[in-house]
């Protein structure tokens, strides 16, 4: 069965940001020379349930108190941090896909999300309508139940 994890996404304030800063993190590293530069997220923790997290898993951002937008994880390496310590590292596809807005607490770290409790992606002109929504006015109708 496919696994998810979720994770605070951290100074961005909407998925245009986020994709933002992917983007530009992508064209530093093309400048570094990297040739098929990967986007990905280093985490202290190595997931036990890797494979599970393989099969089709996403990385679900939380976004200014809302679950917004998923990844798929592509692999799930061992790495290193710019000062050596050793980490874990999420790689991801260069895709963000809108989901359901759906308010989640502040949490440290990952955590996992089985797939029957993940949002579900957003389609069409829904998601253009919701993801051009102002980030508070998205917050405020997903905690009433309106979207």
């Amino acid at each position: 069965m496919t696994l998810h994890l979720i994770k605070l996404c951290v100074g961005c304030d909407s998925i245009e940001d986020l994709a933002s800063w992917q983007a530009e993190r992508l064209k530093q590293r093309r400048k570094a020379g990297e040739k098929r530069p990967r986007l990905f997220h280093r985490t202290f923790q190595m997931p036990k349930r890797r494979d599970e997290l393989l099969a089709g898993g996403s990385l679900y951002w939380v976004i200014k108190g809302l679950v917004q937008v998923r990844q798929p994880l592509l692999d799930i390496t061992e790495g290193t941090k710019e000062d050596g310590t050793p980490c874990c590292m999420l790689i991801l596809k260069n895709e963000l896909i809108a989901v359901r807005p759906t308010p989640r607490r502040a949490f440290q770290g990952w955590r996992y999300l089985e797939a029957h409790e993940a949002p579900e992606d957003l389609k069409g002109r829904a998601a253009a309508g919701i993801t051009s929504m102002p980030p508070r006015l998205r917050k405020q109708l997903a905690e009433l139940g309106l979207i």
